[in-house]
């Protein structure tokens, strides 16, 4: 999986505390006892599981590869870096 499903939950926790009024005008939330404080949380929870998500995911900087000196056969001599798996 890809950061890009933590990006889209976010997104649509977003979208839920922006719209939370219009939301509780469709006609099959009106007969229910659902409330906007429900669904703000809702939204809140969203958020912060894309988040917790894209913080989970490997990729990006935090993975790249760490570069180590390479010395000559001396030992004294810096010849260049190379990069770790």
């Amino acid at each position: 999986m890809s950061k890009i499903l933590g990006y889209i939950i976010s997104i649509i926790g977003i979208v839920a505390i922006i719209f939370s009024k219009t939301i509780l005008g469709l006609s099959f939330i009106k007969g229910t006892s659902i409330n906007i404080t429900y669904i703000i949380i809702g939204g809140i929870v969203l958020v912060v599981l894309g988040i917790a998500l894209n913080m989970m995911m490997e990729g990006g900087s935090s993975s790249a590869a760490e570069e180590v000196p390479v010395y000559d056969k001396t030992g004294k001599k810096l010849v260049g870096y190379r990069k770790t798996k």
